[in-house]
């Protein structure tokens, strides 16, 4: 049966993707392998094809297309059994937090690096103690004038020694009955003094993939000018 939920247009994006996959991904999976990790150029060609954030708006350089080009490139990477380059975490959980939630001003200085694949980004939910269950983190971010400081170690986390940005779950409100609401979102920036990148992590699959410990030690976050929801997207 013919199917009939890709356009044409979805259908030549779906082409060159797979052009790309053929040229950039497959001659270098068993290196990437060996490695456990994805070479950071492989990101960057993938920006430069529109591979990357396809369903951002062009304002911020996505290719302003919609979730259909996302799930084109899910399918077509699963074809390749290629489970480390983590395009469909950074295009579409880690980005959409910016562009939902921060503030104009973040947007214009992270989104257009995101597109591009200047910037790799990391979600840090996970924790030592705890995984889905972010009422039990342990990570903290205290008010501190103009500033949050966060402390914490989190685990598990793909894309961890590459990222530039990684997204930030921390405590806010140590309120035990407002567990599930005193949680907010801060993005970090590589390079900010007291964000510690770990161990790269062994697993027994997903080989290409770079997963690692992140630590958070007395790590200064400058407040938001502006927050759309209670999970605030912070920034350094």
């Amino acid at each position: 049966m013919k199917r009939t939920l890709y356009s044409e247009e979805h259908e030549i994006y779906r082409r060159s993707f797979r052009q790309f996959l053929e040229r950039e991904v497959i001659p270098n999976q068993e290196r990437w392998a060996e490695a456990g990790m994805v070479d950071r150029e492989a990101w960057r060609k993938a920006g430069q094809g529109g591979f990357l954030c396809p369903s951002l708006d062009e304002k911020y350089g996505g290719a302003g297309g919609d979730f259909l080009h996302s799930c084109i490139i899910m399918e077509e990477i699963a074809k390749t059994y290629e489970s480390g380059f983590a395009m469909a975490l950074h295009s579409d959980i880690v980005v959409p937090y910016i562009d939902e939630f921060g503030n104009e001003s973040q947007k214009q200085r992270w989104l257009p690096g995101c597109a591009s694949g200047d910037k790799v980004t990391a979600i840090a939910m996970t924790e030592p103690g705890t995984g889905s269950d972010l009422a039990a983190i342990a990570t903290t971010a205290v008010r501190d004038g103009d500033f949050y400081v966060i402390n914490g170690a989190k685990t598990f986390i793909s894309n961890g020694i590459l990222c530039d940005l990684v997204v930030v779950a921390a405590k806010t409100d140590p309120d035990p009955k407002n567990a599930h609401q005193g949680v907010s979102l801060f993005v970090v920036e590589a390079g900010t003094p007291g964000f510690i990148k770990g161990k790269k992590l062994k697993k027994m699959g997903m080989a290409s993939q770079d997963t690692s410990e992140l630590f958070f030690e007395d790590c200064r976050v400058p407040r938001p000018i502006a927050s759309a929801t209670r999970a605030r997207a912070s920034s350094c």
